[in-house]
């Protein structure tokens, strides 16, 4: 066989014996009218700890720090990020592909919500159809020029993450916890997920770190004391912020005004990402 030159570490290689070869092979082709820079997964062990307010928050911050920002949402069977800015209506598309809804804001977005006539009813498909849907969400939006496409994520290390690390260049992950040592238990499975596909993580999220009293100001710990330090430490890998459980920040999510939440907790996964 000829030389590869998407396979590094070897001068030539077989199919039948190059990792490197077969997971290029893998990868789904980009929409022609589409040039994306980064790919971003954001991911959790578990269902129910802000995965997908994780994911919005980056990218928001990401768009008000000057970048071209896009959010694929992977949830099939339960999405939320087009309510959390607002998106309703159904998607258009012509012989180039499906354009993605564009926020206010500039914010480029997919979801299965945006192309069902009743954003209400339940998907009921099983994960070879769902794992294929987001393919198409991948090779068939034309998402024009993007520096970074976050990858909302379902919870696990099921059908759709293994979907999305081997069909798109993803550059890297950010793991969203919560501060109770069960769900940290099962974080360290996607960390793991994502270490035997060779998928950098970028750091670790810990949402409902705390909820700051409303009268004195003291920070009330209601999953009790967090170990997520001793947790990054043990992976290997960084903590990009501690958020809090605030109330106004669902009640923005719930009307739809998301992009004005103003928090500079994330600061740290902004430099990161700047810096890939």
């Amino acid at each position: 066989m000829p030389e590869n030159s998407s396979c590094s570490g070897a001068s030539t290689c077989t199919k039948e014996s190059c990792e490197g070869c077969n997971q290029q092979s893998m990868l789904e082709e980009m929409n022609a009218y589409s040039d994306i820079k980064h790919v971003i997964g954001v991911v959790s062990g578990k269902g129910g700890v802000g995965k997908s307010f994780v994911t919005a928050l980056m990218a928001s911050r990401m768009k008000k720090a000057g970048y071209k920002v896009g959010i694929l949402d992977a949830d099939i069977t339960g999405p939320s990020i087009p309510k959390m800015f607002g998106a309703h209506g159904q998607l258009v598309g012509d012989e180039k592909g499906i354009y993605p809804f564009v926020t206010p804001e500039g914010i480029k977005m997919i979801s299965i919500n945006l192309l069902m006539e009743d954003e209400e009813a339940p998907v009921i498909w099983r994960g070879p159809v769902i794992a294929g849907a987001v393919k198409q969400f991948w090779n068939e939006t034309v998402w024009g020029d993007l520096d970074y496409l976050f990858v909302d994520m379902p919870p696990g290390t099921g059908d759709v993450p293994l979907t999305v690390f081997q069909s798109l260049p993803v550059n890297g992950i950010i793991v969203v916890t919560s501060p109770q040592e069960l769900v940290q238990m099962i974080v360290k499975k996607a960390f793991h997920m994502a270490d035997m596909m060779h998928i950098p993580v970028l750091g670790v999220v810990e949402n409902f770190s705390y909820i700051r009293c409303p009268d004195c100001g003291k920070e009330i710990r209601l999953f009790g004391e967090s170990h997520i330090e001793e947790t990054v430490r043990e992976l290997g890998t960084k903590l990009l912020g501690k958020l809090p459980l605030d109330p106004e920040y669902a009640k923005e999510a719930d009307a739809g005004r998301f992009y004005g939440i103003e928090t500079d907790v994330l600061d740290a996964g902004v430099e990161i990402l700047k810096n890939i």
